[in-house]
């Protein structure tokens, strides 16, 4: 007896839709267990084009370590940034938040003659308290972090101009007088490369990071927050600690970026920074962190600020407008979104 021709062509049909849906399902499964692996390869493709195409020039040591030097502030800042997209908010004072905490570690020393150790600690206690302010409003109060951040940013930024009288301590005073506030700005050598304490910093902060939100039940909580609140405040998560408590680590973390802003810069000056809240989610968004919560790596958000960094620096080495950098950081982040919602989407 011979099998009717229709079900079998379907049968056929079936495999091979099962097969296609196979393979897109383990690139989205991929994807989703690894998502720093996208700006991985995103960035290794951009270092080899502008390797190929620019040579020595731009393969050597201290243009790869300079790279390192210019994304130190964002990579900090955005570590404070990426904790709080994780519990799918967002926080658009943390550029403010490091200014302010800069300013008051200059102030502290210089207009009221604190030691300079008094003044780091009083600085880092400040960003710490801010956002912990924030993660308040956000959890105790039920306000959108978007219009908490929003406004906590035109606060911390009248603020800080109010406060500090728009004055900028010059680089010399602070290198005879309290060379402490410019220690992230140290410079070594290994070899042909050339680090700052603050690239370091970064990338410990990163490393730190990552094993503590993999690894521990903190970590978990944040992810669990931030794929669904609700059900995480049903399995036992505290949910309203876990906010205040990713807000204050922000905070603080956005204050030791406003210390390295003074290494970085040389000077305390109230103007700086003024684009890190957006610098921050460029990196976070590129490095693939999903805007939704829940899911992405904080490996991810270094990858993202890199890959600025290489193209910043590989466009200005080839001599092109500073106009294409903008360019391609867009068609970036459009992709990284892109990628996020198909990922979202094939999950379904």
């Amino acid at each position: 007896m011979t099998d009717n021709p229709t079900t079998a062509t379907a049968d056929r049909v079936a495999e091979f839709d099962q097969g296609r849906k196979g393979f897109v399902h383990q690139v989205q499964h991929r994807l989703h267990v690894t998502p720093a692996l996208v700006p991985l390869i995103v960035l290794v493709g951009s270092i080899a084009v502008f390797g190929a195409l620019l040579g020595n020039k731009f393969f050597s040591p201290f243009a790869l370590t300079l790279i390192l030097q210019q994304v130190q502030i964002v990579g900090i800042v955005g570590a404070a940034q990426a904790l709080v997209i994780l519990t799918a908010g967002i926080d658009l004072s943390v550029g403010a938040i490091m200014v302010l905490s800069s300013v008051i570690m200059g102030q502290f020393t210089f207009r009221y003659g604190l030691p300079v150790e008094v003044a780091v600690v009083s600085g880092l206690a400040i960003g710490t308290a801010i956002g912990a302010f924030n993660g308040w409003l956000v959890s105790a109060m039920k306000l959108p972090p978007f219009i908490v951040t929003l406004g906590m940013w035109q606060i911390v930024l009248a603020a800080n101009f109010l406060y500090s009288a728009n004055e900028t301590i010059r680089s010399q005073e602070i290198a005879s007088e309290a060379p402490l506030l410019q220690v992230f700005g140290t410079t070594f050598k290994i070899g042909g490369a050339v680090f700052t304490v603050g690239a370091i910093f970064m990338i410990v902060l990163t490393l730190i990071l990552a094993y503590v939100l993999r690894h521990t039940a903190w970590g978990r909580h944040v992810y669990a927050v931030g794929d669904d609140p609700e059900a995480a405040e049903l399995s036992g998560v505290n949910v309203r600690a876990t906010l205040i408590s990713v807000y204050a680590l922000s905070g603080l973390i956005c204050a030791f970026a406003g210390w390295a802003l003074i290494g970085r810069i040389g000077s305390v000056s109230p103007t700086s920074g003024q684009l890190a809240n957006i610098d921050s989610i460029t990196a976070v968004v590129i490095g693939g962190i999903s805007l939704f919560g829940g899911r992405g790596s904080i490996m991810g958000m270094l990858f993202g600020a890199v890959i600025v960094g290489v193209f910043s620096l590989g466009l200005r080495l080839m001599g092109a407008d500073a106009q294409w950098t903008y360019l391609l950081i867009g068609v970036l982040i459009i992709f990284a979104v892109a990628i996020d919602q198909w990922i979202r989407k094939v999950s379904a």
